[in-house]
């Protein structure tokens, strides 16, 4: 047996949670066409409560049925059958002394599955569609610019979608603003040329997610756990980073504390913790993040390294850490971490989503 600091208790908000190991968020592309998870979804997520994971995280659930949806088998949190569907998965998951996240994901541009898709501004995404998320391999369509109507209708569908995550039974959410989707959008220059008050300055850009998050908070009840993910790199350009590093770092983090969510959780997009590393006065964005918004910080990418993650854990740089790819491959990781026992090393393969069912 081994204690790592992985193993430690931790507090988020005013929930107790039994380690800081975090499942990550991974697209499975397995629900039904309409969006309800399967018994082969129920079976992925119950695998990892029962493998010791203190927190498990969704894949992206989808907020509307106006212009959110990624990919055609990607599961949602807007209907009464699919909130029904994830009632049975959250007690098993709470049974096994996992905490249970849902998260809430609209694609904007980047959707595998809509012809007809909504953006902040008219600018054709970079990069091409995946075969694997069911929407061919061309390009994406060209997105309509949002209007403040089109805005208001986005945010209401996190704010639902948040009430449906509480009557399904899951512990809190977490807002994708990561990874180039529709929050990232406003967020990042290029794909904002906006010129009204979500345009321009960093505060403006950031403005439609501090409205989501007002407006779940405003709906959910008080000890909901409200999370919100960021990165620099996106599912369609892993080596974007933000202009002036960490000098829009430190101007998007003060927008950040002035909402207060419970939790943030930086995304390694296409790249580690260690490579993404510190800015140039030496401090990481997870540290950054730690120290201006002062809530717990998750850090991901690389972290399947124990040597890595206790340096996150131990050095001030993050409070957990959280996992994709070395998931897969071990479903108990935490277990194993205990007891001393090696990895089993990820193959691709393990990605691969299960048979949808139609």
């Amino acid at each position: 047996m081994t204690t790592h600091p992985v193993l430690a208790p931790v507090m988020l908000a005013q929930q107790s949670v039994k380690n800081r190991v975090v499942l990550a968020p991974m697209s499975r592309t397995s629900a039904t066409l309409q969006g309800i998870p399967t018994a082969a979804m129920n079976a992925y997520y119950e695998r990892f409560a029962l493998g010791g994971f203190g927190i498990i995280i969704t894949e992206g659930l989808y907020t509307d049925a106006v212009a959110s949806q990624a990919y055609p088998h990607q599961p949602g949190l807007v209907t009464p059958q699919q909130v029904a569907g994830w009632q049975e998965l959250a007690v098993k998951v709470k049974t096994h002394g996992s905490l249970f996240i849902a998260q809430l994901m609209h694609a904007g541009a980047l959707s595998q599955h809509l012809s007809h898709t909504l953006a902040p501004s008219v600018v054709t995404p970079l990069g091409r569609k995946l075969r694997s998320y069911g929407g061919g391999d061309g390009p994406f369509p060209i997105p309509a610019a949002m209007t403040p109507e089109d805005i208001a209708t986005a945010v209401a569908g996190y704010a639902a979608a948040a009430v449906n995550a509480v009557a399904a039974g899951f512990d809190g959410i977490e807002v994708h603003a990561a990874n180039g989707y529709l929050p990232d959008q406003f967020l990042t220059e290029y794909t904002n040329l906006r010129e009204d008050e979500y345009g321009g300055s960093v505060v403006n850009r950031f403005r439609i997610i501090a409205e989501i998050i007002t407006a779940i908070r405003q709906a959910v009840p008080p000890h909901f756990i409200i999370g919100l993910r960021l990165s620099e790199g996106k599912v369609n350009n892993f080596t974007y980073r933000w202009p002036d590093g960490a000098v829009t770092a430190a101007v998007l983090l003060e927008e950040v504390r002035k909402v207060s969510p419970d939790y943030i959780h930086i995304s390694g997009e296409g790249s580690t913790w260690e490579k993404l590393g510190a800015y140039a006065h030496g401090e990481t964005l997870t540290g950054m993040a730690k120290r201006i918004v002062q809530r717990p910080v998750i850090a991901n990418g690389g972290m399947e390294e124990l040597a890595v993650a206790g340096r996150a854990l131990t050095e001030g740089h993050a409070d957990l850490i959280s996992l994709g790819k070395a998931a897969l491959a071990n479903p108990n990781w935490p277990a194993r971490v205990a007891a001393g026992e090696p990895f089993t090393p990820f193959e691709r393969g393990m990605a691969e989503p299960f048979p949808p069912v139609q």
